[in-house]
């Protein structure tokens, strides 16, 4: 016996389930969409962060090659040879990506950091002077500072540094560069105060240590400054303070800072041990 009302619901049902069906699709897709677009994303951060430099290089090499218009892509591209080392790259990446008719100003800052990076200094400052005031960034700042600084122009490098620090929460880097800076001037004083700070701001900033160890010494100051250091770190700083000893006449004093070295380095520390030798 048949059941009309019954078969109604049934056909019903399953044209219910059809629309839920499309409807389940249709999110599926757009989930496995943003799924993909959030791997991809995933897989970028990590090639411009934490990637085998050469690896990165290779990756958007492919990367451009499958979409060449994309400028954010040759962007990366170029971000990845600069930090490979591959500089020269680099830079041509980069005045392709300017020459581009998307290109902003920090498109120009990045340019000019690479220019940097090859000791084109002269035209680093070219591209420098055709941003505009208006691009207040960071990195634009302490660019600014570094070619001042190779001008001997310490007025402004020092506005520029001053700059630099203000607009960024991580200013260990630049005040390292401030200090190395103040110290080529033979302002000894400023550099210790300002690698001292850095420190603050970055305790594994070994740069920073070893330029405060000059700094110091440069005054003769040999004692190393009470900053945070492991055991090899200061066998290290002891070594510096000995070659500086020694650079200055000051030689009975290095010898004992290179012995001390070599006595407080976790292991055998050639270097310190060839310079003390050198020293009868």
């Amino acid at each position: 016996m048949r059941h009309p009302g019954f078969l109604a619901l049934l056909l019903g049902g399953s044209l219910a389930l059809s629309a839920c069906g499309q409807l389940g699709q249709t999110d599926v897709t757009r989930a496995v969409n943003g799924a993909a677009r959030a791997e991809a994303d995933s897989i970028r951060d990590i090639m411009l962060t934490v990637a085998d430099p050469r690896e990165a290089v290779a990756y958007f090499q492919r990367q451009v090659a499958d979409d060449p218009d994309d400028i954010g892509k040759q962007r990366d591209l170029a971000g990845a040879l600069i930090k490979a080392g591959r500089n020269t790259e680099g830079k041509r990446a980069w005045q392709e990506i300017v020459d581009h008719e998307e290109s902003n100003n920090e498109d120009l800052v990045f340019l000019a950091d690479a220019m940097i990076r090859n000791s084109d200094w002269a035209a680093a400052k070219v591209v420098l002077d055709t941003i505009p005031p208006t691009h207040e960034t960071f990195a634009r700042y302490r660019l600014e500072a570094m070619v001042a600084d190779s001008n001997q122009q310490w007025d402004r490098a020092d506005s520029f540094y001053e700059t630099a620090v203000g607009l960024t929460t991580t200013p260990a880097g630049v005040m390292n560069n401030w200090g190395y800076s103040k110290l080529t001037r033979g302002d000894s004083e400023a550099a210790e105060r300002l690698f001292t700070e850095a420190i603050t701001y970055d305790e594994t900033l070994f740069t920073a240590k070893n330029n405060l160890v000059l700094a110091r010494a440069a005054r003769r100051t040999y004692t190393l400054p009470a900053v945070p250091m492991s055991q090899e770190e200061r066998a290290q700083l002891l070594h510096t303070a000995g070659l500086a000893a020694v650079k200055q006449g000051d030689v009975d004093i290095g010898r004992n800072l290179l012995q001390d070295a070599i006595d407080t380095h976790p292991r055998h520390f050639e270097a310190a041990q060839r310079a003390l030798q050198a020293l009868g």
